[in-house]
């Protein structure tokens, strides 16, 4: 049974009622302002000089009163002043945290209760969200617009991220520390039927930089009836600096002030702004604390030594070509979850510090697959495997792995990342009909990972896996214990760039067909269609639906890339090596959309092969190249710089043999990637090209994301990359990265 159809029986069994939130009505809208121009040139914008001074303080009028009375009686009690359609908008927002001298930022975050009902009535229980200093580095930022028409506003897109930060860009976001505006595209959910309850999502183009404060700017937002909208009066009160009586926005003003003076030296005006607000990115001991008090404590308790293990089974017939054997057996790790780290299982956390407290072992599986060349010569890789979504370490002894295992003379060995594995399908699945119980993903999920470093020191430890007589030869190890390496692909590559971001036993990864931040990927993958269905079926608003993945975002930052990326290949976590990783992505991938990974190699500001696609690969489809046209599959711009906007600040690879760190596109005919927040099966494109029986065989509409894996270039690569010192080969020969389905 496929993890989909397990998936929907499990739907069949969940029992969900409807409730709904409270809107207020949106504002009439009211325009004083010149639209003859209609939009403004970026000369008009930049002759403008940004104020760092607040506006003199002036009253309201009657009328202006009488509207802000109205704006503010229709904002339940505990919610943000900004917030008229719904009290978690817009997200994320410090006005829901609190100041606390105890943290990394020093706030500490304070969601109200009572909110997002899911259909049976049951709210949100914001307590372990609130154990967080800040919120998540790869946050979307959400925010509903009334009357809204982004076709006449100047929005940059996925493929036009450089456009966001220019004067004309209708969206800034601005880092508060730094004074830098940050690269990140625009889209409406497309997910929302009704174009009505379609919030505007702002994606940052990479990971926003922890515990720095910022600024999100909305100006010159144009309304469906072709003029400018106007701030939300409460806005324009603290925009203006306006003398009011009312203690919610008194109590903000001094603060929006300084913050319109940090947005005016970095060239953003307070005058022309809809809306802004702030928010800090949490620090790493929000992030990765609890998993690396985890290591230190579990890898404290080896003293040196390996972890128990026990060898359950050896398999040595009928096996593919290459390879001598398949061993499986248990390993003990020490388990920092209650009810015996079953799945739901929460963390436990010590009285004393705060830090997760062991409470017993866990009993982790392991299956590894031992090469015919290491059974006879010795010396092997000792190679980490990660498995995809929702699977098991069964999936070491795929064709493919396997194959590769023999290429590389490599063990490879694999665990089952609990958390996200397929014992964790019912779990996920009441996570979907209630929020309030998504903690227990992140909880098991980190429990996962530490079973992941465990398995890598089990492989390397003297008194480990090589003092069993199925991983000798000779009396002696097989494999060389020199370090260990790490291989996954998809979820593999997404949670093991954070295992790899924490391991003390190896320093080089290959991450194929990953990425960072579930929040992005969900919605464009083919693999969340039937989970986001039952999720509608809880949360039917799209707005409530949103602000579901914003909040479980900041969560989940714990057990995946997100979360760790920013100390993966430098600024590394004490006690913790550097380390390189090798990214291999496929160009139009229907389960982890590529973007994904293009945040991360931003952040992680590696380079990129080149040429990444053939020259007649036109990947930007219906963009506005800013003087009115768009570009079409014939390129109204030149192809280079159409796929130019593709790849959006990653810097081409200089030399081979390189060393370090990269990423590679593979492209294997496929479609391009659809913009904004669907799968690409659901893109007109698709529709277009793809019905019929046809479809199973036209590489445009065949989903390369198993393909990668399976090309000798790319295992060679691997060899080379985990060779001693090690280098990255060019696979490619200066040719694009082609492949056959």
């Amino acid at each position: 049974m496929t993890v989909r159809s397990r998936l929907l029986a499990l739907v069949c069994s969940l029992a969900l009622a409807a409730a709904a939130c409270a809107k207020a009505d949106p504002p009439k809208p009211e325009f004083s302002g010149d639209i003859s121009k209609g939009n403004p040139t970026a000369e008009e914008v930049a002759s403008v000089e940004p104020s760092e001074e607040a506006p003199e303080p002036t009253p309201l009028t009657a009328d202006e009163q009488a509207r802000l009375s109205a704006e503010l009686a229709a904002i339940p009690a505990g919610c943000d002043v900004l917030a008229a359609e719904q009290c978690l908008l817009p997200f994320p927002n410090d006005a829901y945290t609190t100041k606390d001298t105890n943290t990394g930022t020093g706030r500490r975050i304070n969601l109200p209760t009572g909110q997002l009902p899911n259909v049976s009535g049951a709210t949100f229980d914001p307590s372990e969200w609130n154990r967080n200093d800040g919120w998540s580095p790869s946050t979307p930022i959400l925010v509903s617009v009334p009357n809204f028409d982004p076709a006449a506003t100047r929005l940059p897109t996925q493929y036009d991220i450089e456009f966001s930060t220019t004067p004309e860009s209708a969206t800034v976001i601005v880092d508060l520390d730094s004074g830098q505006l940050v690269p990140h595209w625009a889209e409406m959910d497309q997910r929302a039927e009704n174009p009505a309850e379609r919030l505007l999502i702002l994606r940052p183009a990479t990971s926003l930089i922890e515990t720095h404060r910022f600024a999100v700017g909305l100006r010159r937002m144009y309304g469906t009836n072709g003029v400018p909208i106007p701030a939300p009066m409460t806005f324009q009160v603290l925009r203006g600096n306006r003398i009011v009586a009312d203690p919610r926005l008194v109590s903000q003003q001094e603060e929006y002030n300084f913050m319109f003076s940090e947005m005016a030296a970095a060239g953003v005006d307070r005058t022309n702004l809809y809306l802004a607000w702030k928010f800090t990115v949490a620090g790493p001991d929000t992030l990765a604390g609890r998993l690396l008090a985890m290591r230190e404590d579990a890898m404290g308790r080896l003293d040196g030594g390996a972890p128990k293990f026990q060898v359950t089974s050896v398999t040595s017939d009928g096996l593919p070509e290459g390879i001598a054997r398949q061993v499986s057996g248990t390993y003990e790790v020490p388990l920092y979850l209650n009810n015996g780290g079953a799945p739901g299982a929460r963390m436990v956390y010590s009285p004393l510090n705060g830090d997760p407290l062991a409470v017993g072992t866990f009993t982790a599986s392991f299956n590894c697959v031992v090469p015919r060349s290491a059974a006879e010569n010795g010396e092997a890789l000792p190679v980490v495997f990660g498995h995809g979504l929702l699977g098991t370490n069964g999936q070491v002894f795929s064709e493919n792995t396997q194959r590769t295992a023999a290429a590389l003379n490599a063990v490879n060995c694999g665990t089952n990342t609990i958390g996200m594995s397929s014992e964790d399908i019912g779990a996920i699945g009441a996570v979907l009909g209630n929020l309030s119980s998504f903690p227990t993903v992140p909880d098991r999920l980190q429990q996962g990972i530490l079973n992941t470093l465990y398995l890598g020191r089990l492989m390397l430890a003297e008194g480990g896996l090589g003092s069993s007589p199925e991983f000798q030869v000779g009396g002696a190890n097989l494999m060389n214990t020199d370090q260990a390496f790490y291989d996954g692909d998809s979820q593999g590559a997404i949670i093991g760039a954070a295992a790899t971001a924490v391991s003390q036993d190896w320093t080089k990864a290959v991450l194929g067909v990953g990425g960072m931040n579930y929040s992005t990927l969900l919605n464009r993958s083919v693999d969340f269609d039937p989970y986001y269905g039952v999720m509608q079926q809880a949360y039917p608003n799209p707005a409530d639906q949103q602000i579901w993945f914003g909040l479980i975002q900041m969560l989940w930052d714990r057990g995946e890339a997100s979360g760790y990326v920013q100390h993966l290949t430098s600024r590394n976590y004490d006690l913790t090596p550097k380390h390189d990783v090798l990214m291999t992505v496929a160009f139009g991938d229907h389960q982890v959309a590529t973007i994904t990974a293009d945040n991360m190699a931003r952040t992680l500001d590696i380079p990129v092969y080149t040429p990444e696609l053939p020259g007649d690969v036109a990947p930007v489809l219906g963009i506005p190249d800013r003087a009115g046209q768009v570009a079409d599959a014939g390129g109204i711009a030149p192809q280079r710089a159409n796929q130019d906007r593709n790849f959006f600040d990653l810097d081409p690879i200089r030399k081979f043999p390189a060393t370090g760190s990269a990423l590679f596109y593979w492209y294997f005919g496929t479609l391009p990637p659809p913009q904004g927040n669907i799968t690409p099966t659901m893109s007109p494109e698709y529709q277009a090209t793809c019905s019929g029986a046809a479809a199973a065989t036209n590489p445009a509409c065949i989903d390369p994301h198993g393909l990668v894996r399976r090309q000798d270039a790319v295992i060679a690569q691997k060899k080379a990359f985990f060779a001693t010192p090690g280098e990255i080969l060019n696979a490619c020969r200066f040719e694009p990265c082609t492949g056959r389905p």
